[in-house]
């Protein structure tokens, strides 16, 4: 199993912490809000704890689970607290009618957040592809994750795997760029006709 700490106290943080402690894993959550992150830890139970905004994250896997506008200010905060540590970003970019991305053509918001953390950190991206309530509804989904070590890439794998989840690597850190014009295409899904209850999923053929 893995130890976790998770950035936020959103919906797809407490999702994603939710199945975290349900998997058996060590978790710590981390919120600006202190009170908040303590009443979130005694929520989730079992190995939950609160951590305090800005220290050095306990655990091995960071989840940034704040917006992309927050997320590189946010660990910019964290600064040298996070050398060394897997780094797992899970926002999307797209735009305000979310028909598009808001980062510059030939790059992403996981690239761009790699640039703030420490040079040892390893920056993966993973979640972004799965809305928040339906994570939270159970079952087995697929997890879409992208980055350029593949040691971060194997245990992050395995942390996707210790949420009842099936990992899908599509490639390097480049590749986030894909991922994250996935945001807007599951929108337009969404508001055509499919509703907000669904997932992106990958059917393997034998």
């Amino acid at each position: 199993m893995s130890s976790i700490s998770i950035i936020g106290l959103g919906g797809m943080a407490r999702a994603i912490a939710t199945r975290a402690v349900e998997g058996g894993n060590t978790v710590e959550v981390i919120g600006r809000d202190a009170a908040k992150a303590k009443d979130l830890a005694a929520e989730l139970g079992g190995s939950a704890t609160a951590g305090a905004f800005g220290a050095t994250p306990a655990g091995d896997i960071v989840v940034s689970a704040v917006p992309y506008a927050s997320a590189a200010p946010v660990l910019a905060q964290f600064g040298d607290a996070l050398a060394g540590k897997i780094v797992v970003d899970i926002s999307n970019t797209f735009n305000a009618d979310a028909t598009g991305v808001v980062t510059p053509a030939g790059t992403s918001g996981a690239q761009e957040i790699a640039k703030t953390v420490p040079a040892s950190a390893h920056v993966v991206k993973a979640f972004n592809t799965v809305f928040g309530h339906v994570l939270a509804q159970g079952g087995r989904l697929d997890v879409l994750i992208a980055g350029d070590d593949a040691d971060a890439k194997a245990r992050v794998s395995a942390f996707v795997e210790s949420l009842g989840l099936r990992p899908l690597d599509v490639g390097d850190l480049a590749a986030a760029r894909w991922l994250e014009a996935v945001g807007p295409l599951l929108m337009g899904l969404a508001n055509h006709g499919a509703g907000f209850d669904i997932s992106l999923g990958v059917t393997i053929k034998d």
